[in-house]
């Protein structure tokens, strides 16, 4: 099939693998006869249409709303891969997200609206070194230890697999986002500036990076949850391995599959971390300010199964994940993605205290433990191809009055491998009372996905 930015792959034996009749090829051009100075392309689309049940007191628009149908672009990417030599590649990823009617725009309204025009920005841009290549330039033999080195503005990251998370390759709609411990806080949508140095060890897999996150100066307010300031700026540490007890996977890019439809039996198992001095700040007595560390620790499973008659090409998939997160006392996030709500000044029911729209709390000082699941049921076309999931999140907060739990429930519809694919969604999430803390009730939204990789 056709690469994306996590299926990038090099020239060599270690991959090679029965033809795929569905395979569109790469988007490559060599630049030399020999074949090791190239560069190669991926285009990948994500299109949203959704149904969202929004939290009490919500405003669309200024109009008060219950009920949203909404339109719009997930993700949209353009990436580059160039090897200048066997020795030295480029990695650029540009895009742009979370446009719908009225958010991912700029602000205001006219001719530059809240939902018109969204922001086109690198996510990552760093060269990498190779300094023990998987396989050896000159006789192509695996090297069973590796080790690659670079600087930039990378997503090598640390914490879990699913903090390296494909988009491309995700078995839900969407990934859960508290998989990226400082998303579009003190990193660029899960990248940070530095250097990272990844490879193998025979099976065991790793990553680590130092990275000057980006800087942060909210204010605390006395007596209140911890804040991101890190304003002192101090560097930040992450890193994650995994052993793989049967096929080994491919790094070639920093992304990880979430769903590879079982074509190949996976077990893997890793542990990660991120930590960071000083990254939030917390005002307990008037003009006394006290800096606490953010300190994150992942430890997680992944399989891959296929079950039954091979020519049925069914397969089971399973994720799981514990998280614990420190950012302080009482540090909470919301995030509702492409939210369309603001807060209604005029509603006097009862109020969420996750805020308007779709907002529900993301992470913050606590556990989370995510689990999902996924299977291919036994192939019916030559052309289509159907995977039910299901997935889970348990969030156990500190700042929260009690544990709430999180799912989703759908089924990805393949039209053409994981070139072409068609998601039909529904989650489900709790609201909690702005002033007990606790749930008094839950709300849905349906999404219907299309998504498309060349």
């Amino acid at each position: 099939m056709a690469y994306s930015q996590d299926t990038i792959k090099p020239k060599t034996p270690e991959i090679a693998a029965k033809k795929n009749p569905l395979d569109i090829g790469e988007l490559k051009i060599n630049l030399n006869p020999k074949g090791d100075k190239w560069l190669k392309f991926s285009v990948s689309s994500q299109i949203w249409l959704r149904n969202i049940e929004n939290n009490p007191g919500t405003a669309v628009n200024s109009i008060p709303q219950q009920e949203t149908y909404d339109a719009g672009m997930r993700r949209m990417r353009l990436t580059i891969q160039s090897q200048i030599t066997p020795f030295y590649t480029v990695f650029i990823q540009v895009g742009a997200n979370n446009q719908n009617f009225i958010s991912g725009g700029g602000s205001g309204t006219g001719t530059n609206g809240a939902g018109k025009k969204a922001a086109f920005f690198f996510h990552d841009a760093y060269n990498e070194l190779a300094i023990v290549p998987r396989n050896n330039f000159q006789t192509g033999q695996l090297n069973k230890n590796n080790i690659y080195m670079g600087v930039g503005l990378h997503s090598w990251n640390g914490v879990s697999r699913m903090t390296n998370g494909s988009t491309t390759k995700m078995l839900a709609g969407d990934l859960p986002i508290f998989n990226f411990p400082t998303i579009e806080i003190a990193d660029q949508f899960s990248r940070q500036f530095g250097v990272f140095v990844h490879g193998e060890f025979n099976r065991l897999n790793y990553r680590f990076s130092v990275n000057k996150p980006f800087a942060t100066n909210i204010k605390p307010s006395i007596g209140g949850g911890a804040v991101d300031n890190n304003q002192n700026g101090k560097l930040s540490f992450a890193g994650y391995t995994y052993y793989q007890f049967f096929n080994k996977e491919i790094t070639a890019t920093s992304f990880l599959a979430g769903n590879n439809l079982a074509v190949k039996k996976i077990l893997n198992v890793g542990a990660g971390f991120y930590t960071n001095k000083n990254a939030t700040l917390t005002q307990p007595k008037e003009n006394v300010f006290e800096s606490h560390n953010a300190s994150i620790f992942g430890t997680d499973i992944y399989s891959e199964i296929p079950v039954g008659n091979q020519k049925k090409e069914m397969g089971l998939t399973l994720y799981s994940v514990f998280y614990h997160y420190n950012y302080g006392p009482n540090y909470l996030r919301t995030s509702g993605i492409m939210n369309p709500g603001t807060a209604d000044p005029d509603f006097t029911g009862q109020k969420a205290l996750e805020g308007a729209g779709n907002n529900r709390f993301l992470m913050g000082t606590g556990n989370i433990f995510f689990t999902q699941a996924g299977f291919v049921l036994p192939k019916f076309s030559k052309i289509l191809k159907v995977q039910p999931f299901f997935s889970y999140a348990l969030k156990d907060l500190k700042a929260l009055h009690e544990k709430g739990s999180y799912y989703d429930v759908g089924a990805n519809f393949f039209l053409y491998g994981q070139n072409a694919k068609i998601v039909a969604q529904y989650s489900s999430r709790p609201i909690y009372d702005a002033v007990s803390k606790i749930i008094f009730d839950r709300k849905g939204e349906f999404l219907l996905g299309l998504y498309i990789v060349l």
